[in-house]
């Protein structure tokens, strides 16, 4: 049976092709979607880009018919825009709210039209004011994973010993066992551990050789952490997505590892780090100061890593010293989220932390904007999200991590353990 799906402004904004993502049934949005993509259009970040695309694409439907009717899409579908209806929700429904007039456009098509109407927000509260108003109700789930069963990045497996002294001799090992191209495993024989990484074209898994590193002082506290650094010091890995809670060492790493990569080996001429600055993208413009000042409290947590560092490694003069050169310098520069869209980043340490309050397109436009000799590290934690349409399961991180796995140039690792401290550790497990 052939459905009607209502469209809320938010699923527009989360993606603007969303409107020709239902196959062949057909799309309705109403007129106060329309005039909420307005005041969104000149925004510079992600919301106003995809307001502006909206706007093309029902302009380009508008030019072959009339919108309000119905214009036919390639799929079978059709578009419509809704402008007229009658209201017929509860008298206590304030309908100067624009997401109540939106609802009532919904409950209309349902009083009038006798049709199978879904309304689909990504907005959970609209979701279940739409609930108790009778209402089908779907949430956006194009680019959905399922987080429980998502991707952890390695195996852990228990063999015999004559195994683990075979890897010892060979560096090789041939498993009975499905692997993904990169995919870690932990292999366990009483008291003895080892770890490997398959190689695909070889079909065998080979043992690590960075991952017993200690890039500027830091070093693997277990066993996720040995596999993250691995992933990290590989040259021939270009993308690496390491995920846990609080606590677990994933910025601690990326950060000690780009310091080796590009002060030491001078393997990249610097690192670059971003955090998005706040949900959904917006800007920092509005705070004081020039651009430095104004990333100085969004990034005090790459601080807080990068003074741990210093502390522990600089020998000779202030710590403190050594960071102010290599910012002054641009050996580390911080950038903000939105600067990088338009650029080709070259031969750069990327690190884009909290990538889980980044959207599938938005995770995209960053990765589309690598260059050669481009590393590029996504960390987060998909159970701490602050961007009020995404969750666990619907995230960019999580979908790269699902989407990625089995890439030649990817490893993906799920840390689990934190190593913060006891009370940090937890609190992360129990609060």
């Amino acid at each position: 049976m052939k459905k009607t799906f209502v469209l809320d402004t938010n699923v527009l904004l989360h993606n603007a092709d969303s409107i020709f993502s239902f196959e062949d049934n057909d799309v309705v949005i109403p007129i106060q979607v329309i005039e909420e993509l307005d005041r969104f259009k000149k925004e510079s970040n992600d919301l106003g880009r995809n307001a502006r695309q909206v706007a093309r694409h029902l302009d380009s439907l508008r030019e072959k018919s009339c919108l309000t009717k119905g214009v036919e899409t390639q799929t079978g579908g059709k578009v419509r825009v809704v402008v007229d209806f009658t209201n017929n929700l509860p008298e206590h429904f304030d309908m100067k709210v624009v997401d109540n007039q939106i609802l009532a456009v919904a409950k209309f098509l349902v009083s009038s039209e006798s049709k199978n109407v879904i309304f689909v927000s990504k907005d959970l509260n609209a979701r279940i004011k739409a609930d108790a108003l009778g209402l089908k109700v779907e949430d956006y789930e194009t680019n959905k994973v399922n987080y429980d069963e998502m991707y952890q990045g390695y195996k852990s497996l228990k063999v015999n010993i004559d195994q683990i002294q075979a890897l010892d001799e060979n560096q090789v090992i041939n498993l009975d066992e499905e692997f993904h191209e990169n995919e870690f495993c932990i292999l366990t024989s009483g008291n003895e551990k080892r770890y490997a990484r398959f190689n695909k074209s070889e079909g065998v898994l080979k043992a690590l050789k960075y991952h017993d590193r200690y890039p500027w002082g830091i070093g693997a506290l277990n066993d996720q952490q040995h596999l993250a650094l691995d992933a990290l010091l590989d040259d021939q890995i270009q993308l690496v997505c390491l995920v846990g809670k609080a606590g677990t060492g994933k910025t601690l790493l990326a950060l000690a590892a780009g310091l080796q990569k590009s002060v030491d080996d001078l393997a990249y001429k610097r690192i670059s780090v971003s955090r998005p600055i706040m949900p959904m993208g917006k800007d920092i413009g509005y705070l004081p100061g020039s651009k430095d000042e104004k990333l100085h409290n969004w990034m005090m947590p790459i601080f807080d890593n990068l003074n741990f560092i210093f502390d522990n490694y600089i020998t000779e003069g202030l710590p403190s010293d050594h960071l102010d050169l290599l910012l002054k310098n641009e050996k580390i520069r911080l950038e903000a989220i939105t600067y990088i869209r338009g650029r080709s980043i070259t031969n750069q340490w990327v690190i884009i932390d909290e990538s889980q309050n980044l959207t599938p397109h938005e995770i995209k436009t960053i990765i589309s904007r690598a260059g050669e000799g481009t590393k590029i590290i996504l960390t987060g934690d998909p159970n701490q999200i602050d961007n009020p349409y995404l969750d666990p399961s619907s995230n960019g991180l999580t979908f790269l991590m699902e989407r990625f796995k089995g890439q030649s140039l990817f490893c993906g690792v799920i840390l689990a353990s934190s190593e913060r401290s006891t009370l940090a550790s937890l609190a992360a497990d129990i609060l």
